[in-house]
């Protein structure tokens, strides 16, 4: 029986589908504005063996995987290149393609582009707006709020208050509080 670390509880505990034999399987992506590295060969190996280990012991698996395919690390790229966004992205996908088919990783069954799905974003942050979980700051990002949102740090077993804010990014002024993070990004110039 397999079993799987439980991050709410901190135990292991046995691995129960919500349907039997099925398993919807997430892994998020690349964001493609360059070539691939150890890190990403690490994740999706990992995810991969996950995969195989579930179909092999009769599982049916749906696995997606998406592709960023619009970032500010993209956009950079594209000025500095003088490409389209399209252009980079399409060209560092095929890469990442072969680098994975190179490595033996399952393609994974559905692979949509984050700008196939952009009219949705809008509509599920216009949602969050509208039920007071998601505002727009003056430099007309959208951020989610994250002490509206009962119980956020849950999983990670923290507080708000025990949180550091600008550990990883440089704090933005334009948030209610430091620890928002972005749902949307306003286009800049030259974007």
């Amino acid at each position: 029986m397999l079993t799987i670390y439980n991050t709410d509880t901190k135990e292991k505990a046995p691995f129960q589908p919500i349907e039997p034999k099925k398993v919807g399987l997430y892994v998020c992506g690349p964001t493609v504005y360059d070539l691939c590295h150890v890190g990403h060969a690490r994740c999706y190996v990992a995810f991969d063996m996950v995969l195989r280990y579930l179909r092999a012991n009769g599982y049916q698996v749906k696995f997606v995987r998406n592709i960023t395919d619009i970032d500010d690390k993209i956009i950079k790229k594209a000025n500095e290149t003088m490409q389209s966004c399209q252009v980079i992205t399409t060209f560092y996908t095929k890469e990442m393609h072969q680098d994975f088919e190179a490595l033996n990783i399952t393609p994974p069954d559905h692979e949509p582009c984050a700008t196939e799905y952009i009219p949705q974003m809008i509509n599920l942050i216009e949602t969050l707006i509208e039920k007071g979980y998601a505002y727009a700051a003056e430099n007309g990002d959208v951020y989610f709020d994250v002490r509206k949102k009962e119980g956020y740090g849950h999983l990670s077993k923290r507080k708000l208050e025990e949180l550091q804010a600008g550990a990883r990014i440089e704090v933005n002024e334009a948030k209610k509080y430091p620890l928002d993070f972005t749902l949307w990004k306003k286009s800049k110039p030259n974007e």
